[in-house]
């Protein structure tokens, strides 16, 4: 059961029109139109367990694990101790040239999570700046292994890797590149893994395996030679949840092998349970050489991030170094930080000690079969889900990306948060639900959905 402080009678906050409101024309908010949000803001004024309130103590089922971060739930108490504690005994150190116990006691429980062999670990503080990190790893290991030339990336259509300029060359959605995404040269992309013959597919499709060799296509046009990486997400999480076919991960994985190409797996959205294992690469059975993970590694509590190293990536780029010198000229003032490492050793206390792997895994099968009902809504046009994720396509009106926008906002009024990209919406319970919480989700999403 989840441990949670006795919280104290609710007071509401400020509303934004009392006299006593903050003002609202100071903060610029990311992926939002401000204008029309300030005129109609949705605020979330407290959390606890599975839900969001708002100023006037509403309460809003959390549907999206905050954003994909939050499984363990709301206002842990596990956390908040510790981070308190942690602010008292060392609030900062520098990570260059300096490190403090909790970070290689964190580096440990990580390594023990991930797959066999991946279990060198580089903290940074956001899925975004875990994406730059791998590919500068990836440079590095290709120059240490005397391959300098080897400098180009591969990803996908409809990818996402994060804001960061290297990350949005690898992204594949087009208003993520459409404005920045050609500043950074020499990646090229694969097709996505959507098909129509897999509409409503439950768990893995069965067609598209063969858009792997898209990648060998790539390296048959550019030469291996020159190619560093290779870098997907298991998971397609923030374009609308794209499941990979059977099979799929495992032919990048053998292309790659066999071309000297490094696989980077970018876990943001799937690591940490959201599949069932502790990570997809698990859940699918296929090992990169780097996975990047984020979110849920503080269950949302503290920003951290970190990226994970196969052991001979690792050493292929410290033993190349001369002795007593910096192996990777590279790092955050945050890495590492103190704080983060805290909140992210009590949540991984959390995960284990409450066995929420193992509940997401359990509830999955119920989850992905109430959400797979809405098929019936005649502006559902197409329904994907793995373990605890799922994204449900409504049909555009015609304006692409407008329908699931006034989704998300009415969805707000009814009570339910997640996230929607373009036309649709996106679906990361929480792994402390009930299947009563799930049934309350789809209920309005039914309804709401409805509505339109």
């Amino acid at each position: 059961m989840s441990t949670v402080a006795a919280v104290a009678p609710f007071t509401s906050p400020a509303t934004p029109d009392a006299p006593d409101a903050p003002s609202m024309q100071h903060q610029w908010l990311p992926f939002t139109p401000n204008r029309e949000f300030k005129s109609d803001p949705k605020l979330f004024a407290r959390a606890r367990d599975q839900y969001f309130y708002d100023p006037d103590g509403r309460a809003i089922l959390d549907a999206g694990s905050g954003l994909f971060t939050t499984p363990a739930g709301h206002g842990r108490r596990e956390i908040a101790d510790a981070v308190h504690a942690q602010l008292l005994e060392l609030d900062f150190t520098p990570s260059f040239l300096r490190a403090h116990p909790k970070s290689f006691a964190l580096s440990d429980r990580l390594a023990a999570l991930l797959p066999d062999g991946i279990d060198k670990l580089f903290f940074v503080s956001s899925g975004s700046e875990a994406v730059d990190t791998a590919m500068k790893i990836c440079l590095a290991y290709q120059r240490a292994k005397g391959a300098p030339g080897r400098t180009m990336f591969v990803s996908r259509e409809r990818a996402y890797h994060g804001v960061n300029f290297g990350g949005v060359a690898l992204s594949g959605m087009v208003n993520n590149r459409r404005a920045y995404g050609n500043l950074v040269h020499g990646v090229v992309h694969m097709r996505d893994t959507w098909m129509n013959e897999d509409r409503f597919a439950a768990g893995q499709p069965q067609h598209g395996r063969e858009r792997a060799d898209d990648l060998l296509r790539l390296i048959q046009l550019h030469g291996a030679e020159n190619i560093a990486a290779c870098v997907v997400e298991p998971i397609a999480g923030s374009t609308g949840v794209l499941v990979p076919p059977v099979g799929y991960l495992e032919r990048l994985r053998e292309i790659c092998t066999a071309h000297g190409i490094l696989l980077v797996f970018d876990e943001v959205i799937c690591g940490f349970g959201r599949t069932g294992a502790p990570f997809a690469a698990q859940s699918f059975g296929v090992t990169p050489d780097i996975i990047t993970m984020a979110k849920a590694l503080t269950n949302g509590a503290v920003p951290m991030a970190a990226v994970a190293v196969a052991s001979h990536v690792h050493d292929t780029i410290v033993n190349s170094a001369p002795e007593g010198a910096i192996e990777f000229f590279h790092g955050y003032t945050w890495s590492a930080h103190p704080v983060a490492c805290a909140a992210a050793l009590a949540a991984l206390d959390l995960y284990r000690d409450e066995r929420l792997f193992e509940r997401a895994s359990d509830l999955s099968g119920y989850f992905l079969e109430q959400v797979a009902t809405l098929r019936e809504l005649p502006l559902v046009t197409d329904i994907r889900g793995f373990g605890m994720i799922a994204g449900i396509d409504v049909k555009s009106d015609g304006v692409p990306g407008q329908r699931g926008y006034v989704l998300q906002k009415k969805l707000f009024d009814n009570g339910l948060h997640l996230k929607t990209t373009g036309d649709c919406a996106i679906l990361a319970p929480q792994f402390v639900f009930t299947r009563d919480h799930i049934d309350t989700t789809v209920r309005i999403l039914r309804d709401t959905i409805a509505s339109l």
